[in-house]
């Protein structure tokens, strides 16, 4: 598999960032290459840490724009709009971030596609490269305020499902403690990652 070109995504995505937003998606860049050498198998290391990256780098594309912005985007491009999205949009940047990899960034491979449109939320059973995502976009280094930062960093290089499981627990927790609205996907990541956890069930295949 041909690696894609870093240097010419992160120039493209420094000319539609803030500076705090690009030092957070250099985070996550960095931390999902960190995550897919711990995890991804030798003989597509290299491979699946290019993906890694390329995927943080893309992660926030579309987290530029406001609410209103973002709806609007996703009616012209056609992108479903869920009741959670409509009452708290600025979860619909992972959908349209992946409609402008796709587009304007040549992304092809639907596992970083994917890895784009679930990075907040995540879902039930995904792939390697979307667990990389999901996490590192938590724990990476310019993160602050999240609760369990040092147990989460940790238990990231140890046991990523399970460190899936905790994530989306503690985000409910501060979804319902702030009464703010709770995407029901992010409920069943917490649940599906909770009984992987309890039954010690195995992750699925590494892409």
């Amino acid at each position: 598999m041909s690696l894609y070109d870093i240097n010419d995504i992160k120039n493209k995505i420094f000319a539609v960032m803030d500076q705090k937003r690009y030092e957070h998606t250099m985070g996550v860049a960095y931390t999902c290459a960190s995550l897919a050498m711990r995890y991804a198998d030798e003989k597509d290391g290299l491979s699946m840490m290019n993906r890694a990256f390329v995927a943080g780098l893309l992660h926030d594309n579309a987290k530029c724009m406001d609410s209103a912005e973002l709806l609007d985007k996703c009616i012209l491009y056609n992108i479903p709009v869920s009741k959670a999205q409509k009452e708290n949009p600025f979860l619909l940047h992972g959908p349209l971030g992946a409609y402008y990899a796709r587009m304007e960034y040549n992304i092809s491979d639907e596992e970083i596609i994917n890895s784009i449109i679930w990075h907040t939320t995540g879902r039930p059973n995904m792939s390697l490269l979307e667990k990389i995502v999901f996490v590192a976009d938590y724990i990476e280094p310019n993160r602050t305020k999240q609760p369990n930062l040092s147990e989460l960093r940790a238990l990231a290089f140890t046991d990523i499902d399970k460190c899936i499981y905790r994530i989306s627990e503690d985000t409910l927790m501060y979804l319902n403690e702030h009464n703010m609205p709770v995407d029901e996907t992010t409920v069943a990541t917490r649940d599906y990652y909770g009984a992987v956890r309890r039954d010690g069930e195995v992750s699925p295949p590494r892409s």
